[in-house]
C-alpha cells in the first residue's frame, strides 16, 4: 500500500490568511494527504506569504528557505500575497517549486496535482482583473471555540504606505447565504463565537452596489441559534453610523469589542496617507458607540514616523489618543513598502526617531489597556473558557469576555482543559491575576 503524502502548512500575516490556509489544509486533507507540522519529514510545504511590509516580505523568504532546507527532496510551494506582488522574484530569490496567487488557492490541489504529473505551471493571475470572489470555505476547525470567517476580499481604499490593493485586488464580497451556512455547520461542531474578517470589511456587498451590506449580513447571522457571539474584524471608521450602531445595538450577540483603524491622530498626516476621514468623524463614531454600547472595548492600528511626520503632528496624536482613550493600540513604526507612493515621499523619518517615539506610544497603551481592564473589576463578566493555566496560586482556565479582555476562571485541582473547554461562564472580577489577565471569581 503506497504511503500517503505528508503536507505541512506556514501562515504569514493576517486573519484572513489563516481563515484560507484552514481551508486549504482541509482541502488537502480530503485529497488524501495527512497535514504534519512544519517541520522535517514533509513531503510538500506550504507557506501563505504576507507582503504588507518589507519585513513580511524578508518572513516570506525566509520560511520558504527553511522549508527547502528541512527536506531538499521536497515540493514547496510559495502561495499568497508575497507572490502576487512579484511571482519571477519569489521564485528567484527563494527557490521555490511553485507560486500561486490570490484568487487561485482553491486549485491548490489540482495545481500540485499537476505539477507533480510534470505538467504543472506557476500559477498567478492579473488579480486587478478580478472581480469574482474566491471560493474557499471551512467544513471543520481545530480550535473549538472561535472561528474566524472570511467574508471579503480585496481593497479599493489605495492608502499611500499600502500595497495590499495591488496584491488582493478589487472589492470583492462572498454570497450571504454561503457565510451563513458555513456557520450553521461550524455551530454544529460546538462552535459558539464567530469573527468575521476581510481586507477591507466595510466594504462587505458594496461591489454589489448595496451600502449596508455588511449590516444586513450580520442581522442575518444573528438569526442563527447556534451562535452565541459576534465579534467583527478591523471596520473602517466611516461605516460608524447613526443607524449602523443603533441596529448593531438591537442584535445581543454582538460583542461590544470594535476595532476601527486610525493609524494617525492627526488631519495633515491623514491626509498624506490617502486615508478617507478625518480626526473629528473618527472621534464622532467612537462618541456614538459609547452612546449605544456600555464600556465598549475600542482598539486600533497607529503608524509612527510616518514620512514627513513632525514633532508637532506626533504631539496632535498623542493628545487624540488619549482623548479617545482605546483599550488597546497596535503600534507600527512606519516601514517603506516597495511600490507605493509613501517609500517614495520626502523627508523620511530616522529609524531612531521612529523608535524613540513607538516606545512612547507604547507605553501610553500599556497604561490604558490597564486602565479599561481595571474597570471591570467588582462587576460581573461573561466568558467563554478556552485554555488550561497552571500557576502557584492554582490552575484557571483563560478565557475572553465580549469586550475580549482576557481573564482567568478558577477550577479545581485536576480538573482538564476538556471539561471546561467551550464553556460559557458567568463570574465576577475581583482584581488582577498578573498583567493583562483579568482574575475571576465563580458566581454561578
Amino acid at each position: 500500500m503506497e504511503r500517503k503524502k505528508k503536507a505541512a502548512f506556514h501562515t504569514l500575516g493576517c486573519k484572513v490568511n489563516t481563515y484560507e490556509t484552514d481551508a486549504m489544509e482541509q482541502m488537502m486533507r480530503d485529497g488524501g494527504y495527512d497535514i504534519v507540522p512544519f517541520e522535517k519529514g514533509a513531503d510538500v510545504y506550504i507557506i501563505n506569504t504576507c507582503s504588507v511590509t518589507n519585513m513580511a516580505d524578508h518572513k516570506s523568504r525566509q520560511m520558504l528557505r527553511r522549508a527547502r532546507k528541512m527536506n531538499p527532496d521536497a515540493v514547496v510551494v510559495a502561495v499568497g500575497c508575497y507572490v502576487q506582488a512579484d511571482p519571477q522574484k519569489a521564485v528567484e530569490d527563494t527557490g521555490a517549486d511553485l507560486v500561486i496567487g490570490n484568487n487561485r488557492k482553491k486549485d491548490l490541489l489540482q495545481i500540485l496535482h499537476d505539477f507533480m504529473e510534470g505538467r504543472g505551471h506557476n500559477a498567478v493571475i492579473n488579480i486587478g482583473d478580478e472581480r469574482e470572489y474566491e471560493e474557499l470555505e471551512l467544513g471543520t476547525i481545530m480550535d473549538h471555540t472561535r472561528a474566524y470567517i472570511k467574508v471579503q476580499d480585496g481593497c479599493n481604499q489605495f492608502c499611500s504606505y499600502c500595497i495590499i490593493p495591488y496584491t488582493r485586488g478589487r472589492i470583492r464580497s462572498r454570497k450571504p447565504e454561503d457565510v451563513v451556512q458555513e456557520i450553521k455547520r461550524l455551530a454544529k461542531e460546538g462552535i459558539k463565537e464567530v469573527v468575521l474578517t476581510g481586507i477591507h470589511l466595510s466594504s462587505y456587498g458594496k461591489d454589489w452596489g448595496e451600502e449596508n451590506g455588511l449590516l444586513h449580513l450580520i442581522e442575518k447571522i444573528h438569526d442563527n441559534d447556534g451562535i452565541e457571539r459576534i465579534r467583527l474584524g478591523s471596520l473602517e471608521p466611516r461605516i460608524i453610523t447613526d443607524e449602523f450602531t443603533e441596529r448593531l445595538g438591537k442584535l445581543d450577540k454582538i460583542c461590544p469589542h470594535f476595532h476601527l483603524s486610525l493609524q494617525s491622530g492627526c488631519d495633515t498626516v491623514l491626509k498624506r496617507m490617502n486615508r478617507h476621514y478625518t480626526t473629528g468623524e473618527y472621534l464622532k463614531g467612537c462618541e456614538r458607540l459609547r452612546t449605544v454600547f456600555k464600556n465598549p472595548a475600542i482598539t486600533t492600528d497607529v503608524i509612527v514616523g510616518f514620512p514627513g511626520e513632525t514633532e508637532e503632528e506626533f504631539e496632535q496624536t498623542k493628545e487624540f489618543l488619549k482623548k479617545v482613550c482605546f483599550y488597546e493600540m497596535h503600534i507600527f513604526k512606519y516601514s517603506p513598502r516597495k511600490g507605493t507612493r509613501a517609500a517614495v515621499m520626502p523627508e523620511q523619518i530616522p529609524e531612531s526617531v521612529k523608535t524613540e517615539r513607538s516606545n512612547c506610544l507604547l507605553q501610553m497603551e500599556k497604561e490604558l489597556s490597564e486602565e479599561y481592564r481595571k474597570s471591570f473589576i467588582g462587576k460581573e463578566m461573561k466568558i467563554l473558557l478556552e485554555s488550561i493555566l497552571h500557576t502557584e496560586q492554582g490552575d484557571y482556565m483563560l478565557g475572553h469576555s465580549r469586550e475580549y479582555v482576557k481573564a482567568a476562571y478558577p477550577i479545581k485541582k485536576g480538573d482538564t482543559e476538556e471539561q471546561h473547554c467551550n464553556r460559557m461562564v458567568k463570574a465576577k472580577a475581583v482584581g488582577m491575576l498578573k498583567e493583562g489577565i483579568v482574575l475571576l471569581e465563580n458566581v454561578e
